[in-house]
């Protein structure tokens, strides 16, 4: 589906939050929280609204949002269970194709992550490499926990910039 800023802006309510829900995981609430702020003058104006709509949300439902993604390399992607999105986007890191070894490195620090934070882990995967997600593990697992939930959400902002981008230019 490719749709235009101009096309977005026409849209009722059911249709925005159906065509833009999916640019956050599993959270169609902050389109439907967003609609009413229409026109955009741009993309971006777009994006920034849906942002501003998560950080004015309060702490449950930001935690809401980001226990709505998928581990990474976890029990949902190994049997094909992901969002057709998250699918593509743990694809498009390397992720889809590793060892037995390196499956159970990820989802050991999977476990490690989610027991201290008590969310998963998340991560720009389309702007990193397997490599890197494996170092950003470790280098986040010293932030605290409100620390961690602010640099969890930029990354969800990243990851809702590219879903955004994607709907508008097919």
């Amino acid at each position: 589906m490719s749709v235009t800023l101009a096309q977005i802006n026409q849209l009722g309510l059911s249709e925005f939050v159906r065509g833009i829900g999916s640019v956050f995981e599993d959270s169609p609430w902050i389109a439907e929280a967003t609609w009413s702020k229409k026109p955009f003058a741009s993309l971006e104006e777009l994006h920034a609204a849906l942002c501003e709509t998560v950080k004015a949300a309060g702490e449950e439902k930001q935690l809401a949002l980001i226990r709505a993604h998928p581990d990474l390399v976890g029990k949902l992607a190994l049997p094909g269970q992901l969002s057709k999105e998250s699918t593509k986007e743990q694809a498009s890191a390397g992720l889809g194709k590793l060892s037995p070894e390196e499956i159970d490195l990820f989802q050991k620090q999977n476990a490690a992550y989610q027991a201290k934070f008590g969310f998963p882990f998340v991560i720009c995967a389309r702007l990193n490499k397997k490599d890197a997600i494996l170092a950003g593990f470790e280098a986040r697992m010293k932030n605290s926990r409100s620390g961690e939930i602010q640099t969890a959400l930029a990354e969800i902002f990243k990851i809702a910039e590219l879903r955004l981008r994607d709907l508008t230019h097919g």
